[in-house]
């Protein structure tokens, strides 16, 4: 492989609702990309699914307007996806189910049983995966408790990223970084968990086979998409921290599109007393902690389309949104309409707006939701700098093509932000891992950076006390969800 020429590197990065493959260069320059959205939806209270079909369907199209036939011979693909997703499969290779994605929290009361124990501990410090409904492992117990004509059946139990897998394969198979987002990976020895597995009752052979995150494999068999080498490649979250550039202590990655997260990268895997960050797989002796909420650039969206209907668009209502002051004249915002995993692993807390009055407008409104959804990962990214002092903050997602989302991160954690030349991180990311599966110079290479945002640090104080209210909110309303 390591004598073949490439002059595409696509990264297909497989999102919540959003399947989007670029194509770069080895420099990180986007060629083309494209993408093809999908629905997610809520058939009973805390269900959250997908149709996997819709979802290869968007793959395939985005991924066949990008490696065209004529430029198959200079392309290789690699795949970034989304994490914590659980279908159930068939031993015909059907789905028992839809997929349940991490927002799903149908699993509450199973976690929350569990977490309180011995067992719940020794489950997480043995796979750095918190007990809570969005990991696999939460999902199966649901499976198990309370379907269990489809857990007697299943053959199998995957996520999206091997669905696509098996489509164009034909096997299951699943990489390290996966695999250690999903409550059943034990770090210390780089395989499937026994005692995970007895706690579930499934075996390993219900499982992928696992694989490095560098997996190489020739599509030569399935015409239905393009016939060109595949890399497996890894989470959205690890590779986020790849493609953003924040692989250095110090540094510490932050991305929000549906959802969001903070993670920074370290030597070897860190579990937290209280049981409040993640620990994912990428290269060995490169490891990702960190925390992700559910409530991120979906909660702006909600807001736009269930609750304003304004006859103004949300680019201008963020216009008028910046104009006003901070704290949005006392209107406090507690993002969680999806539940939340960090900081506070409470799939059961609500959203809040606090302190309303006849004089908010919706720019108002608008402002409180932008500005509590940063407060909150601040929440997060406060446990990691716990571990690591931080220096600068590397951005990347939907939310970094905002000028005033990023000056907000940089002055609610009065750290410099930097955001790289390209946004779509995770898919760099994925385009990057492939070239380190061909053992390309190129990447080692440190990610270009692009505008950096200052803190200013004449708001710091006003930023901590409100902070301060926010996490005081929660603490008071916590028992009422």
């Amino acid at each position: 492989m390591a004598e073949i020429t490439f002059d595409y590197f696509v990264g297909i990065d497989v999102g919540t609702t959003t399947t989007k493959a670029v194509a770069f260069d080895t420099k990180g320059n986007v060629l083309s990309q494209f993408s093809s959205g999908y629905d997610m939806t809520h058939p009973h209270p805390n269900w959250s699914e997908q149709d996997p079909e819709e979802i290869y369907e968007a793959f395939q199209k985005s991924l066949s307007m990008i490696v065209l036939p004529s430029l198959a011979d200079k392309s290789i693909v690699s795949f970034s996806s989304a994490m914590h997703g659980l279908i159930v499969m068939d031993k015909d290779g059907k789905p028992l189910t839809r997929l349940m994605i991490w927002a799903d929290n149908r699993a509450t009361e199973l976690a929350n049983q569990l977490k309180a124990t011995d067992l719940g501990q020794e489950l997480y410090h043995r796979t750095g995966i918190p007990i809570h409904p969005f990991s696999v492992f939460s999902k199966i117990l649901w499976l198990k408790e309370n379907e269990p004509e489809i857990f007697s059946r299943t053959h199998k139990f995957i996520g999206i990223k091997e669905y696509l897998w098996f489509r164009l394969f034909g096997e299951y198979t699943i990489d390290y970084s996966l695999a250690s987002g999903s409550g059943l990976f034990n770090f210390s020895e780089s395989a499937w968990d026994t005692l995970a597995l007895t706690t579930l009752g499934i075996s390993a052979e219900q499982l992928p086979r696992l694989v490095s995150t560098t997996h190489i494999q020739k599509n030569d068999t399935n015409p239905n998409l393009p016939l060109v080498n595949y890399v497996i490649g890894a989470g959205d979250g690890p590779l986020a921290n790849l493609g953003s550039g924040a692989m250095n202590p110090g540094q510490m990655a932050f991305t929000m599109g549906t959802s969001g997260a903070v993670r920074m990268c370290v030597a070897q895997p860190y579990t937290d007393a209280k049981m409040r960050t993640f620990n994912f797989f990428l290269f060995e002796n490169q490891y990702i902690i960190g925390g992700a909420t559910n409530n991120g650039g979906i909660v702006l969206q909600w807001l736009e389309e269930q609750i304003l209907g304004s006859k103004n668009s949300i680019a201008k209502l963020i216009e008028e949104a910046q104009k006003l002051e901070i704290g949005s004249e006392n209107l406090l915002f507690l993002p969680y309409i999806l539940g939340e995993r960090a900081p506070v692993w409470n799939a059961k807390a609500k959203g809040v707006f606090f302190g309303l009055s006849i004089t908010h407008t919706q720019a108002h409104l608008v402002r409180a939701v932008m500005e509590g959804l940063i407060l909150n990962v601040y929440s997060i990214g406060k446990i990691l700098m716990e571990q690591q002092q931080i220096h600068e903050i590397c951005a990347s997602g939907g939310f970094a093509k905002s000028d005033f989302w990023l000056q907000l991160v940089a002055d609610i954690f009065q750290k410099k932000v930097v955001i790289c030349e390209t946004v779509e991180g995770s898919a760099w990311g994925a385009a990057l891992l492939a070239m380190k599966a061909l053992n390309m110079k190129e990447a080692a290479n440190t990610v270009a950076k692009g505008k950096e945002f200052l803190p200013n640090l004449a708001v710091a104080e006003k930023y901590s006390q409100l902070h301060q209210k926010f996490e005081r909110l929660y603490e008071k309303l916590k028992d009422e969800f």
